[in-house]
């Protein structure tokens, strides 16, 4: 089954690679909601293909709450439990299994300080999107849409920030002490734990870390 992949031009190679390297045909956009959205629709019209959204999509938000369906399954005695977001596929999945399977467990997002439209979206009570912010955390730089913002507005305990050095940081101790290789996306939630240990202080904490497209040569910290 053929599959098309709009992509930004400024996506981390690793990404581009990966897609290609499993067959699928990539057609790049600017780096924006707008452009992207627009390029979906020409492909779209173009090819005749499905179109399946990246987050705002049932399939893909059932898919990503496994995740958290795991964890609760292998873990007792969860607390909380913490995911990143950006447009909100993940953290929508997580609230979908955990407000069904474990309604007592706090349910936390993490988002970068630099693309934090979803923070400000959850503090006004309505979305408020961020055409093109830019950190190094890429994977989380798209806004929320209606059906992830269902999720976050109904589910979310909290959603936290943190910085790019703090996300770095993060990764860093990630990958030298946990020796997992994941991209800067999948570190938010520990820098956001780190930055805030009075909120999580006496509990029993999940992380979902999960991305792990990497450009191994441009770490972020080898330029921070």
């Amino acid at each position: 089954i053929p599959c098309h992949v709009v992509m930004p031009h400024s996506a981390p190679q690793a990404k581009k690679d990966a897609v290609i390297g499993y067959g699928g045909n990539i057609t790049e956009c600017e780096p924006s909601t707008t452009s992207r959205e627009a390029v979906f629709a020409e492909v779209e019209a173009a090819t005749g293909a499905d179109f399946v959204h990246p987050y705002n999509d049932p399939r893909v938000i059932a898919g990503q709450g496994t995740c958290s369906r795991e964890l609760n399954e292998q873990v007792e005695g969860l607390d909380a439990v913490i995911a990143p977001i950006g447009g909100g596929g993940m953290i929508s999945g997580t609230c979908l299994t955990l407000s069904n399977l474990a309604p007592n467990v706090e349910i936390y997002a993490a988002e970068p300080e630099q693309a934090d439209d979803a923070y400000r979206s959850f503090k006004a009570g309505h979305i408020i999107a961020d055409d093109a912010p830019v950190t190094v955390a890429d994977g989380l730089k798209v806004p929320l849409k209606d059906l992830t913002w269902h999720f976050v507005s109904t589910h979310v305990t909290d959603i936290l920030t943190a910085s790019e050095q703090e996300i770095i940081d993060a990764m860093k101790l990630i990958w030298g002490r946990m020796k997992i290789v994941m991209e800067p996306s999948s570190a938010v939630p520990l820098a956001t734990i780190l930055k805030n240990r009075d909120v999580f202080a006496g509990k029993r904490v999940g992380i979902i870390i999960t991305g792990g497209n990497v450009d191994l040569g441009a770490l972020p910290w080898m330029n921070s």
